[in-house]
């Protein structure tokens, strides 16, 4: 017989089966700077800043209480704004965007707990540690771990490991 508790997280586990396949992800300020990209899908430089452009200016173009998904291309643009920063999705055309949405208040409460409230600045100073929490979360656009804990711990360690290696200003040689 199984536990409530693991009842519980076998619900949850079987919710995250369903999660959409991330083409990118991008974080910008309201003032449209680029703070994190992410992309899953194989595009060309060029191609990407063009993305990135339009998508910005588009996003940044709608009023705050406008719905957070928009057809674009043939992809499902999916965003959410938290403080000054907006993290944007683009999804497939028949993926579901309220789980999407889930995934990017996954990954802010991943950033608020390690950073302790994350900010902006938090993002710009310390960008390889959000992105090595997106790639502890997140592999190749689908959700990859969907436990927080877990998540935090595999962090965790990989700073003490660091820590251990960069000891004493002294560089240790890679494992």
């Amino acid at each position: 017989t199984c536990t409530s508790w693991e009842v519980m997280n076998n619900l949850r586990d079987a919710y995250w089966l369903y999660c959409p396949e991330m083409q990118f992800m991008l974080l910008f300020s309201r003032q449209g700077k680029l703070r994190l990209q992410k992309w899953y899908i194989p595009l060309s430089d060029k191609e990407k800043k063009k993305i990135t452009r339009e998508l910005v200016q588009t996003v940044l173009a709608r009023k705050p209480k406008m719905c957070s998904f928009l057809e674009w291309r043939d992809l499902k643009i999916v965003y959410k704004r938290y403080a000054s920063l907006y993290f944007c999705c683009a999804i497939e055309d028949q993926d579901n965007e309220l789980i999407t949405l889930e995934i990017i208040h996954r990954y802010v409460e991943l950033l608020d707990k390690y950073f302790g409230s994350v900010c902006e600045l938090d993002i710009i100073f310390n960008f390889e540690k959000a992105y090595f929490i997106l790639d502890e979360f997140l592999l190749g656009g689908e959700v990859q771990e969907t436990s927080k804990k877990n998540v935090l711990k595999a962090i965790e360690q990989a700073d003490l490991l660091q820590e251990v290696r960069f000891k004493g200003g002294v560089h240790l040689p890679e494992l």
